[in-house]
Order: C-alpha cells, then structure tokens, then sequence
C-alpha cells in the first residue's frame, strides 16, 4: 500500500472539504494499490468473468468519490471503504448473472485451503454474502475480517492494521469464521 500515509490522510481530508484538485492527487496516490486490490479481489471469480480488476477498481473509484457522506477517518479507513464498495459490486453482478441464467451445474469453489463450498444454483459470491450478513449480527469483527480477506483479498497484516487488533485475532477470527461460514453455506 501507499508508503505515506499521512499524505493519503491529508488528502482525504481535502476531498472531503471540495477539493477537486485533491481527488485527481488522492486518485494517482491509490491508483496502483487499488488497483492490486481490485486484482486480489477478483482472484477467486470464475475466469469469464465479465468484470475486470480495472473495471471493478473505476467502479469502486465512481461510488467511493460520489458518495459525499462518508466521513473519512484516515488511509486505513479509506482501504476499507473501498474494500467493502468492491464487495457490493461483485454481489451486484453476481445477482445481475444469477437474474439470466437458468439451470446449470455443480461446481466447487475452495474459501481457502482447507474449506470448500459447494455452488449449486447461486455464484459464489451471493452464498457468501448472504452468510456474511447473518455473520454481521453474530461477530461484526469476523465478518469485516471475512469481507477484506475474501472480497478484499487483503493479508492478515493490513487487517490487522485496519482493525487495530493483533494479526493473531485476525487469524483466530478468520479461522472461526470460515467454520461459520462453511456450515451456513453448506447447508
């Protein structure tokens, strides 16, 4: 990610005042972290995925800079954000393709190493964000932990960092969750 975050703090803080010239200097500041983002998060997709890193990150850009509301903290807060927007838009094509497509068969998609989920007649993608937002109102911390690593595809460390807990809680909550979720969506 960005070597300095104070800069990135600073300029969100500027975006958030008005500051145009603020959004084209925050944009070339995030761009190439974004864009690893946007790439990591587009990993588990299935390959003819309509949606490319590229697309998903200028996506997530568009919704991020309109939405004047979000009050932004600092960098970290601002990777989160933008790791949540890129959920919400993989759900939303996901659900756009699930709406045409009739039928089809079973394939297995792996959460991580150890845990597989089977995918009947939904994308992946929506049978984890459904549990996802069951998981919310159980554990709020696994679920974020669960949205940057699997929709993010952020490591250990910057969640860590994001949540100002331990890598070792990131782990802990990401081990139990995946548990959580593997039952819920197997089910």
């Amino acid at each position: 990610m960005v070597n300095d975050p104070g800069e990135i703090t600073a300029l969100l803080y500027r975006v958030r005042r008005g500051d145009s010239a603020a959004e084209e200097q925050l944009l070339g500041a995030v761009y190439d972290d974004l864009r690893k983002l946007a790439a990591r998060c587009m990993n588990g997709e299935r390959k003819d995925h309509t949606l490319q890193p590229t697309a998903l990150l200028h996506e997530a850009w568009m919704s991020i800079v309109l939405d004047s509301n979000i009050d932004w903290h600092d960098r970290v807060h601002f990777f989160g954000v933008a790791a949540k927007c890129m959920r919400r838009i993989l759900v939303d094509h996901a659900r756009a393709r699930q709406a045409d497509k009739r039928g089809g068969g079973q394939r297995v998609f792996e959460l991580s190493d150890t845990v597989a989920i089977a995918e009947s007649q939904l994308d992946t993608v929506l049978l984890v964000d459904r549990a996802l937002n069951q998981l919310v109102e159980w554990d709020a911390r696994q679920a974020r932990i669960v949205e940057m690593k699997y929709f993010g595809g952020l490591t250990e460390d910057e969640i860590a960092a994001i949540l100002g807990v331990s890598v070792r809680t990131v782990k802990r909550d990401w081990s139990m969750a995946k548990g959580w979720l593997a039952q819920q969506v197997g089910s």
